[in-house]
């Protein structure tokens, strides 16, 4: 991997310890804020003392209040672990997609990953008979129709390109997009009367997440971004180009989709869980590039704490602002990320498209 260092536009280097440990410091601030803050006040303090009474060997004891533990692990924790899951996805995957697809703004859902989760939530909401069912049916709908839109995005997009031209795979992934998001509409127009709870899950949210959500999503996200950050030396190598990537001993076609297999999974996994939840994938990997450095070796690990802890603290403020009801997510996240974003562009030399 050493010839890629003589490409100007990567300058390939090593994870730099102060801005690891400044994430890492920027995810537990992000947590413990998340768990202090509600309609009943938490003090850092107890939650401290309450995370480490539950840690075997470690002698400290629960706090005596009884109500604030039931809060802090029935409610808030589950709401905020899942949050830093959905979050850290969303962002290691954005890094994954604009890696394969050297542009730096590609995000997760580029190949019909949210038009195929829309449609399954939607036919799950317009078809199932009750609320209980709904509530069943919606992650594993949400995650199949994901699932199924990428799929049928790379098999239109190989068989127009031949597996090798990246356009024609994005290419299909618009038109794919285009065809489930009009399905979901013809289905929303024939039961009008569930319109307000497929635009609530679109939104995305954490309002009725628990430790079976965290459940459900957490093996995905964990082997997703497991392999994504094993995988980070390897972008590097793809962003000089498939002829190139091939001449180092990269098997451009294989890696390529085993990456966007991956990402894939864990984005879908994401969403069937919390919603549609937009700019997060864009906005926390290339803020890296363009703070830190250019090199997948350092976007990739990066883009796990911070995205995480930017999901958990703009799920704080979609619970906060308008309390006791609570904003879309996916408001929260375009309402801060898109000035940030705009801030970013025009103040920094270092944007390479």
């Amino acid at each position: 991997m050493a010839e890629a260092v003589a490409h100007p536009a990567v300058r390939p280097r090593g994870l730099p310890l102060a801005w690891g440990l400044g994430a890492l410091a920027f995810l537990a601030g992000s947590l413990l804020v998340a768990l202090a803050i509600g309609p009943t006040p938490i003090g850092p303090g107890s939650i401290v003392a309450s995370a480490l009474s539950h840690v075997p060997l470690v002698p400290v004891h629960a706090p005596a209040d009884g109500l604030e533990e039931a809060i802090l692990w029935q409610v808030r924790a589950p709401r905020v672990v899942l949050a830093a899951l959905v979050g850290g996805m969303l962002a290691v995957a954005g890094s994954a997609y604009q890696g394969v697809f050297r542009n730096p703004l590609a995000d997760p859902y580029l190949l019909g990953v949210a038009a195929g989760a829309g449609l399954g939530a939607t036919v799950a909401i317009a078809y199932g008979s009750v609320e209980g069912d709904r509530a069943l049916l919606l992650p594993p709908s949400a995650f199949v129709g994901a699932t199924a839109g990428v799929a049928a995005a790379y098999v239109l997009g190989r068989s127009a390109g031949g597996g090798q031209s990246t356009g024609a795979l994005v290419l299909s992934g618009v038109t794919v997009a285009l065809f489930m998001t009009a399905l979901q509409t013809f289905v929303q127009q024939q039961h009008t009367q569930d319109l307000r709870a497929v635009y609530s899950w679109l939104l995305g949210g954490f309002g009725t997440a628990g430790w079976r959500e965290v459940a459900l999503a957490a093996p995905y996200v964990a082997v997703s971004s497991a392999v994504i950050v094993l995988h980070r030396r390897v972008l590097d190598v793809l962003s000089l180009g498939d002829d190139e990537a091939a001449s180092l001993g990269v098997e451009v076609r294989r890696v390529r989709l085993l990456l966007v297999l991956v990402a894939t999974a864990g984005t879908a996994a994401a969403v069937a869980v919390s919603g549609l939840i937009g700019f997060v994938g864009i906005i926390v990997p290339h803020t890296v590039r363009l703070l830190v450095s250019t090199s997948y070796r350092s976007i990739v690990p990066l883009s796990l704490p911070v995205g995480a802890g930017l999901m958990v603290l703009a799920d704080v403020v979609a619970r906060t602002i308008m309390a006791p009801s609570e904003l879309p997510i996916g408001v929260v996240t375009a309402f801060l990320g898109a000035p940030f974003f705009a801030v970013l562009l025009r103040t920094t030399r270092r944007l390479s498209l």
